[in-house]
């Protein structure tokens, strides 16, 4: 058995009300992972445990005191987050995370990418005309991109956004939905809407979309063009036919970049049907100007029980496969 160590900190210019959580979660929650003692006394935390375990912890509070002063606010998604990447590689992810905002929401509050795969995935967009981001439900795909999106569109980089879907049930089940072709595609588009309503104000959105600037389209209307000038988002690409997505990828045009998202887990195709998004990153891969980009639990960005759903249904994948 390890001996046990015996460690002081001192922490200082930082709220330590919002480091250590209301009634203290966030030590208790330090504690229970890396089966230390915590005794914290104003600026000094005393922490008791295995070598190993201790030195963890000092690494992971140099974490939290850095991305709390930068932030001046620690979610508890984030707590977690950096408890896992210290498990990992011995120190957290606050430094690497230092980069400028991507654009503003509504609420002035800076959009950036929140983990070390969100930064994967901004610089790919960056320095690509391509990104095709694979990853579970919760990482900040769509949400990210639309972003982005709306960035480059203030900046003059394009001259328009185009955000398309495929609709899976295109046949007949959208035949039996009330309304004009509008109002049967709007629930499969719906989500694209949400982001775009968190970043630009509903008013302005009306008036882009009335305009054309902004296109909101399920991804069979988009046979027979050629788009220029614009940066165009493809959701759900999961659900894509490999001769669907070959349509897309041919629509760029000059001066046109584009964000390919899905889920490749959550393919809800018939079993007849490859998807599109997992023949792409075979037929694809080592394009010069095409980056793929692999998120997972990790960067999970929702409630922390999400991550640890999508870990366990993965376990389960695996249990029925052998």
């Amino acid at each position: 058995m390890e001996e046990t160590v015996r460690k002081q900190i001192v922490l200082e210019d930082v709220d330590l009300r919002l480091l250590f959580g209301r009634n203290d979660v966030n030590l208790k929650i330090i504690e229970d992972q890396f089966k230390t003692r915590i005794v914290a006394r104003g600026s000094e935390v005393n922490i008791e445990g295995e070598g190993d375990e201790v030195s963890k912890v000092v690494s992971l509070f140099h974490d939290l005191t850095t991305y709390l002063k930068r932030n001046f606010e620690l979610p508890e998604r984030y707590v977690w987050y950096a408890i896992t990447m210290v498990r990992e590689n011995g120190e957290g992810p606050a430094e690497s995370l230092d980069v400028d905002s991507v654009i503003s929401t509504l609420s002035k509050e800076p959009v950036v990418p929140k983990t070390l795969g969100q930064k994967r995935y901004t610089e790919a967009v960056a320095t690509h005309d391509i990104a095709i981001v694979i990853g579970p439900a919760g990482t900040g795909k769509t949400y990210l991109a639309v972003a982005i999106a709306v960035a480059e569109l203030k900046r003059k980089s394009v001259q328009r956004i185009i955000l398309t879907r495929p609709a899976v049930e295109a046949g007949e089940s959208l035949g039996f939905l009330p309304g004009d072709i509008r109002a049967k595609v709007d629930p499969y588009l719906r989500p694209v809407y949400d982001a775009l309503h968190d970043l630009v104000e509903p008013e302005k959105i009306k008036k882009l979309m009335e305009l054309g600037i902004i296109e909101i389209v399920p991804l069979a209307f988009m046979r027979g063009r050629t788009l220029n000038n614009s940066f165009v988002i493809l959701d759900e690409a999961q659900n894509t036919t490999t001769a669907q997505m070959k349509m897309f990828l041919t629509r760029l045009g000059s001066s046109s970049r584009a964000i390919i998202t899905g889920d490749v887990t959550q393919v809800d195709l018939d079993r007849s049907r490859k998807s599109g998004l997992i023949t792409a990153e075979r037929i694809l891969k080592g394009i010069s100007g095409i980056k793929f980009v692999h998120l997972d639990e990790k960067d999970v960005v929702r409630h922390r029980l999400v991550m640890e759903v999508i870990k366990a249904y993965e376990r389960h994948e695996k249990r029925r496969k052998k």
